[in-house]
């Protein structure tokens, strides 16, 4: 036994009596000692349950129920379509359709426990190992982020440094050009007052003359001298009246003309809350992963694939106010759907049906995939472009514009494939970038299509037929028969194509190798020109 401290027989415990329990049920999750264990193998409800000695019970093992969760009832039987245990309350009200049936106890015996335990370690060891690499890599990010920030920080320095340099060198210039402008002013200044104060020592000359000439000569002479003096001050008189209009005469006022622009520059950057906007840009990552716990591991895959144990029950209708026709849906990661109106609104809708809210994305659309669990692409054929829409954000990140009308979209591998017209399939990154072009020959425009695994699967309504190809443009198969204006496509966990055919009234499957199919849902059955299909995984 794994503790010293000895085990209460439960039932004897809740009548107030303590006995040590004798074998360990774990079925009741208790332990039991010999006279309860007696009662416990007669019950009809209770001899079935998994009882182990006492002395082997391990209470750190824990407990696991054999008994279906919704029921009650004991668990023997198991469902290949849906991949689960059942109890038979399970099988008579929810498998009814579900084929290949059987005994828990026989997939149990078939079943190798040893394989699927080190198949499961393996997968353990590799999912720590993942998550070991994704801190290790989160580490690197936020040290980059931290350099990042540094050298943003710097940049703001620069940018600052570099508007400071060009204003001083600017200041300099404008102080050069003053000093020049107000030299030049004393310099003609300064040459007109040395020429006045010429004429000013003339004339105090001339009248020094005038008063010798009259008393030192002759009548005739002094006539003559004072006409000779009258001529020069005459002259005289007619340089200071040309000084009216001597631009040398003007007085000078050194003021400034502000260039326009600066007010206009200071009123802007007054107005800035910030020299820069620091962004958070996410860029999607490969993970490289492959960290999915197969649920076949303990069934024969082959036999879960199979598309002949696939079954399809129309479980509800719900009416949802939209009033065109719909082309396009996706099941989002959290449960929620989204519709999209043939060249209208994207709706978003609840887990169970209710119209939420219709997305604030401007345009067209056509056609939706998932990116992320907050980020989807939306096809606009009208404005030729792939819209990116942050679901928590409600803002459109980026815009692709492409050469030609896009309509269906699908996201896989970290890229978008989009049907453009009807006759080529691009493969674009997130950036818009072209990383391979697949011609096709549709005879209707490439309204569905699908990209998963290398693969890309689409319909064509006009040719009645589905198409595969692989990823270097090679198709691989197509199927014709029994289609009828297929539509809408998606697949499920194994590659297995689901087709809404259109005409048919009907949803099929078709394997992943495009040699067979199964009609899930057929006529009559309630279906009514089916155009899209996604499913909940």
């Amino acid at each position: 036994m794994a503790s010293n401290k000895p085990i209460p027989c439960g039932p004897c415990q809740e009548g107030k009596v303590n006995n040590e329990a004798d074998i360990w049920c774990y079925n009741c999750d208790e332990g039991l000692c010999s006279t309860c264990s007696t009662h416990h193998k007669q019950s009809r409800g209770t001899r079935n349950h998994k009882t182990i000695d006492i002395k082997s019970y391990k209470p750190s093992i824990p407990v696991i129920k054999t008994e279906c969760d919704k029921h009650g009832q004991q668990l023997n039987m198991y469902c290949p379509s849906h991949l689960m245990p059942c109890c038979d309350k399970c099988i008579s009200t929810s498998h009814t359709k579900c084929t290949g049936i059987k005994s828990l106890d026989s997939v149990v015996e078939k079943t190798k426990i040893e394989n699927s335990t080190q198949s499961i370690e393996k997968q353990i060891d590799i999912i720590k190992h993942f998550l070991e690499k994704f801190i290790e890599n989160k580490s690197i990010n936020i040290s980059r982020g931290e350099k990042e920030n540094k050298n943003i920080k710097k940049l703001i320095v620069n940018i600052r440094k570099k508007i400071n340099n060009h204003l001083i060198n600017l200041e300099k210039k404008f102080c050069n050009e003053a000093d020049a402008i107000l030299n030049h002013e004393k310099s003609t200044a300064t040459d007109l007052m040395t020429e006045i104060e010429g004429k000013q020592k003339k004339l105090q000359e001339m009248k020094d003359h005038l008063h010798t000439v009259i008393s030192n000569t002759s009548k005739l002479q002094s006539f003559l001298g004072v006409h000779q003096i009258e001529q020069q001050v005459h002259q005289c008189q007619r340089y200071v009246d040309d000084l009216e209009n001597d631009d040398r005469a003007k007085e000078f006022n050194i003021k400034m003309k502000q260039n326009n622009e600066i007010e206009t520059i200071l009123s802007k950057i007054e107005s800035f809350e910030t020299l820069a906007e620091v962004m958070v840009v996410k860029t999607n990552i490969d993970l490289n992963k492959d960290t999915s716990v197969k649920r076949e591991a303990q069934v024969e895959s082959r036999e879960q694939s199979n598309i002949n144990n696939m079954t399809m029950n129309i479980e509800t209708k719900i009416e949802i106010n939209i009033r065109k026709s719909i082309s396009d849906m996706i099941c989002l990661m959290d449960g929620r759907v989204i519709v999209v109106e043939r060249r209208g609104k994207v709706n978003l809708l609840t887990s169970d049906g209710k119209l939420q809210k219709q997305l604030p994305i401007p345009g067209d659309a056509f056609s939706v995939t998932q990116i992320n669990q907050n980020t989807i692409a939306i096809t606009y054929p009208d404005e030729k472009a792939i819209k990116i829409f942050n679901m928590e954000n409600e803002t459109v990140t980026k815009v692709i514009t492409l050469d030609k009308q896009c309509y269906g979209l699908s996201f896989s591998n970290n890229s978008l494939a989009v049907g453009l017209e009807s006759e080529e399939i691009r493969i674009i990154d997130l950036e818009g970038n072209t990383l391979k072009s697949i011609q096709v020959q549709c005879k209707f425009p490439l309204y569905h299509l699908v990209y998963c695994s290398d693969r890309l699967i689409y319909s064509d309504c006009m040719d009645n037929a589905v198409f595969c190809v692989d990823g270097s443009g090679k198709q691989t198969w197509d199927y014709t028969q029994n289609l009828d204006a297929p539509m809408g496509l998606c697949t499920d966990t194994y590659g297995n194509i689901i087709v809404a055919d259109y005409n048919s009234n009907r949803i099929i499957v078709i394997s992943k190798d495009g040699q067979n199919s199964k009609v899930l849902i057929g006529k009559g059955e309630g279906l009514r020109h089916p155009q899209c299909i996604c499913l909940k995984t």
